[in-house]
C-alpha cells in the first residue's frame, strides 16, 4: 500500500505506479493484484496535505524485494507513506476472496 502526493496530475500518477511495478517485475516479483483507490482523505495532515492518491499492490516475491520496493518508496518525493505487510495464509486465503467478490456470502 502506498500513498501518493495529491498535487500530480493523472499522467504523473501513472507513471509513478508503473514505475513501482516495474521495480517488482525487476526482481522477480509475481504481481497478484492491483487496486486504485483514488483519491481519498488522509486520516491526519502529512506534509500540510490533507489527501492522497491510495494504490494498492499485492505480490509474491522473495524477501529482498521488500527492501528493493521500500528503498523506491523512500527516495521518491512523490510517495508520502507507504505500507508493507505480509500476509499469512488466512489473509492471503481471504485476499483472493475478496477477489473474487465472494465476502461477505455465505458458503
Amino acid at each position: 500500500m502506498f500513498i501518493l502526493t495529491p498535487v500530480l496530475s493523472e499522467a504523473q500518477v501513472k507513471d509513478a505506479v508503473e514505475k513501482f511495478k516495474s521495480v517488482l517485475t525487476n526482481n522477480n516479483a509475481e504481481i497478484i493484484n492491483e487496486e486504485n483507490w483514488g483519491l481519498k482523505k488522509l486520516a491526519y495532515e502529512i506534509d500540510h496535505k490533507t489527501t492522497g492518491f491510495y494504490f494498492l499492490v499485492e505480490y509474491k516475491g522473495a524477501p529482498g524485494v521488500v527492501n528493493a520496493l521500500e528503498t523506491e518508496f523512500r527516495r521518491d518525493e512523490k510517495v508520502i507513506r507507504f505500507l508493507t505487510t505480509t500476509l499469512d495464509k488466512f489473509a492471503a486465503q481471504y485476499a483472493e476472496r475478496r477477489r473474487k467478490g465472494q465476502v461477505g456470502q455465505k458458503n
